[in-house]
């Protein structure tokens, strides 16, 4: 396939911020993976790095075509040993990994393979057995803040962030694309990953848990719901956490004398779906919508957890209600996040309970602020963009 086409379709194209990374561990290591929700421009970003080699061979796996060159693959990669080659959706040929071991070791370089998948765990699995330290894993999110022009912010929390649904010409051609998505990954893309489960019941459960987002999981709840054993709900758990449309969040544990939540909360990782699934179609909308605060939570939750990888991200909650949204930890440094849909916002003494059963001394209110400002007791209130940059600059974090 002629690399030169990739590059005409790219007039709206947005530039990713991990493309500099996977281009460096592209130098480090035999074989990157992008890993990412279907959609998200896995393949985009792909043909955008290989549109600059000379000698790059794409394979798109779901077009009968291209799998047909790998019915003998020993062959495919032989003919093409010294070229660059970029398989996408592998995970319709997990068979591949095997081959691909012993491609790697017999060319001896970095640099061969460029991997694309859309599930997480099982790819991971099959592709650490046989690919064990000669592999590098990228997960791509949906476009974020600092990839967006600041003008269009609150296009991207309306929309999301799926190419697509977020450049769509008008609201109604952007809500039209991530309805059609969900039907798609409930149809299609589901059944394509081998998972055996009903359609109409997977909708039912990713519907209950938009209507819980930020919330604490119940298991038994959502089971007598549905008709279905707790055991049976994480199992649709999980589906939505290994196709990356789903977010646990793990609670904080602590050696505090309190009694503490210990169950996870659960979270839309893209606020376009999440509007969608819960037909939220404007922004005034939104704004009258039960899920609004709740909406801004989980997506600066997202942004953050998305942007700051070597960050663990957990929240805090006891039994009598004293809790912090999010909990940033790396090593022994702990940051406090609250999080608020208010241009005026103000917490609540849990809060400051909070901070001092965990002995926290960093803390800060993100909000639909312009200006950063020191709020009481240490606390500053920052917009999403300004915690990102003084965090990421850590020696800036006050």
């Amino acid at each position: 396939m002629h690399i030169g086409s990739y590059t005409s379709n790219m007039h709206s194209y947005i530039e990713r911020y991990l493309t500099n990374k996977i281009q460096k561990r592209l130098t480090e290591i035999p074989a990157v993976a992008i890993l990412g929700a279907r959609q998200v421009g896995k393949s985009t970003l792909a043909k955008k790095i290989i549109s600059k080699k000379s000698n790059a061979v794409y394979l798109d796996l779901e077009r009968t075509s291209d799998l047909n060159k790998l019915r003998d693959p020993e062959t495919f990669f032989s003919i093409n040993k010294s070229k660059f080659i970029c398989l996408d959706e592998i995970q319709k040929v997990p068979e591949l990994f095997s081959t691909l071991r012993s491609v790697i070791d017999e060319h001896q370089r970095n640099g061969q393979f460029l991997i694309l998948g859309s599930a997480s765990r099982d790819l991971i699995q099959q592709s650490s057995e046989s690919l064990a330290g000669r592999i590098a894993y990228v997960e791509l999110p949906p476009f974020q803040q600092y990839e967006v022009k600041s003008s269009k912010f609150e296009n991207l929390w309306l929309r999301g962030g799926f190419p697509r649904s977020y450049l769509a010409k008008g609201a109604l051609q952007s809500l039209e694309w991530r309805n059609d998505f969900i039907h798609t990954y409930l149809e299609r893309d589901i059944p394509a990953l081998g998972i055996k489960i009903s359609a109409p019941k997977l909708e039912r459960f990713w519907r209950m848990c938009a209507h819980s987002h930020g919330q604490i999981l119940n298991l038994s709840k959502l089971g007598a719901s549905l008709g279905v054993s707790h055991h049976t709900v994480r199992s649709y758990v999980d589906i939505l956490e290994q196709t990356f449309l789903l977010r646990t969040l793990q609670p904080y544990w602590a050696n505090v004398k309190k009694r503490l939540v210990k169950s996870p909360k659960i979270y839309m990782r893209d606020s376009g779906i999440l509007h969608a699934l819960l037909d939220i179609d404007s922004h005034n909308h939104l704004l009258g919508h039960p899920i609004y605060g709740e909406s801004w939570e989980g997506f600066v939750i997202e942004q953050i957890l998305t942007r700051l990888q070597h960050w663990q991200g957990y929240f805090y909650r006891t039994a009598a209600g004293n809790e912090i949204d999010l909990i940033l930890e790396k090593g022994r440094e702990l940051i406090a996040v609250e999080i608020k849909a208010s241009s005026a916002p103000t917490v609540s003494k849990g809060f400051y309970n909070s901070i001092e059963d965990l002995g926290i001394d960093k803390a800060f209110i993100i909000a639909h602020v312009k200006h950063d400002y020191p709020y009481e007791q240490g606390v500053q209130v920052v917009s999403l963009e300004s915690f990102l940059s003084r965090v990421e600059s850590s020696k800036n974090v006050f």
